[in-house]
């Protein structure tokens, strides 16, 4: 979920092209609304969205049980938002750009781990 469309549509192109599936939000309330309703491993989530922000979407879905096992990953240009990220719920911080490389190996070694030994 980014505000960006390009950035999103990006990240969202290359996850699908690795067999992940994966829907799109473009503001803070929609991302709670889609992850409280669906069923999802994981959530890319910018700090930045319109609405509320990624800090709070990461409190909302964190406060709910519809949500527990999700995994949070930030997006964030401001590289100084890595410790309010984490300290918000996220699992992870990852600046902006997104290196679709990093991306992926995070995801892949995070629900490999998920899933247990």
């Amino acid at each position: 979920m980014d505000d960006n469309a390009d950035g999103r549509e990006m990240l969202a192109e290359v996850l699908r092209l690795n067999g992940h599936h994966v829907d799109e939000a473009a503001d803070g309330l929609q991302a709670v609304s889609m992850a409280l309703e669906g069923r999802y491993d994981v959530a890319f989530i910018d700090i930045g969205l319109p609405g509320i922000d990624g800090f709070e979407v990461a409190r909302r879905l964190r406060a709910s049980p519809a949500a527990s096992g999700l995994l949070l990953f930030a997006l964030t240009g401001y590289g100084e938002a890595r410790d309010a990220a984490l300290a918000a719920g996220f699992d992870r911080h990852i600046a902006k750009p997104a290196d679709p490389d990093l991306a992926l190996e995070l995801l892949d070694t995070l629900l490999r781990n998920a899933d247990g030994p």
